[in-house]
């Protein structure tokens, strides 16, 4: 609410209507008895948001030795470096196989990094970014043998499948850099970005054998809410994963923020 006889700004008309999207798509407000109605209420939300949605600037995404960078064909040697690096064939096989042909392709797709929902499917618009070593901390003792450590997406926008399956962050790390919390660094780099488009709650999800992926959750401060069977005709399945860790990650607004809009 505006209070008085200022007229709101477009930024604080689209904040407005990101709260608005945000809330309806919080079917956890309702009691399980209506999921499915939050669901539906979720769906018709989600048509009108996409269909005004727009990708906004980040600015800088800088942790000490940490970058995250969008994806770009000056970066692609250096992917290719880390996906044939001999700990990736060892322990990352799927990683390993990426083919030049295949990162440039991606980065056609996802100009910029932006990645939007596919007409008449279920994706939601994404940020991709590359995690890089920036070239002051490049060759230093304690730094990890490839410069571009991992990747780190943010869908945008929450559907039952993402919340309950996939997150709204999906992110990995090299096998040669890991042991470094790059991860969870890149997750918090990405918080403000989020904040920005109206969520409150975010959903990041793992294998439950997955310790690594389950301590980046627990360093953010997420919380394990459940393990969860994923259905038989999801795609997930198919790959091996039958179950899924949900943890809730909570965003405390900034104050201005919070006196802005209520918070």
């Amino acid at each position: 609410m505006w209070i008085g006889w200022a007229i709101p700004s477009r930024d604080q008309l689209d904040r407005a209507y990101s709260d608005f999207v945000a809330r309806a798509a919080r079917p956890w407000f309702c009691s399980e008895r209506h999921g499915r109605a939050a669901h539906a209420t979720l769906n018709c939300a989600s048509d009108v948001f996409f269909d005004r949605f727009h990708f906004v600037d980040p600015g800088p995404l800088i942790d000490g030795d940490l970058e995250l960078v969008t994806p770009d064909d000056r970066w692609v040697d250096d992917v290719l470096n880390s996906c044939t690096h001999p700990l990736t064939q060892l322990h990352a096989p799927l990683e390993a196989q990426v083919t030049r042909d295949q990162l440039l392709q991606f980065i056609s797709n996802a100009p910029l990094g932006h990645e939007m929902k596919t007409t008449g499917g279920s994706k939601v618009p994404q940020y991709h970014f590359w995690m890089r070593v920036r070239d002051e901390f490049w060759g230093q003792p304690q730094c990890p043998p490839i410069q571009i450590v991992g990747a780190i997406g943010l869908r945008i926008g929450s559907t039952e499948t993402i919340e309950m399956y996939y997150g709204h962050f999906g992110y990995h790390v090299y096998p040669a850099a890991r042991g470094r919390q790059y991860a969870m660094r890149a997750c918090r780099l990405l918080l403000p970005l989020a904040r920005r488009h109206g969520f409150k709650t975010l959903w990041i999800t793992c294998n439950p054998e997955n310790i690594a992926s389950r301590r980046t959750c627990e360093r953010l401060g997420a919380k394990l809410v459940e393990v969860v069977p994923v259905p038989e005709d999801n795609p997930l399945y198919a790959r091996g994963e039958i179950q899924k860790c949900r943890y809730r990650f909570d965003l405390v607004a900034p104050a201005k923020w919070r006196f802005r809009w209520g918070w």
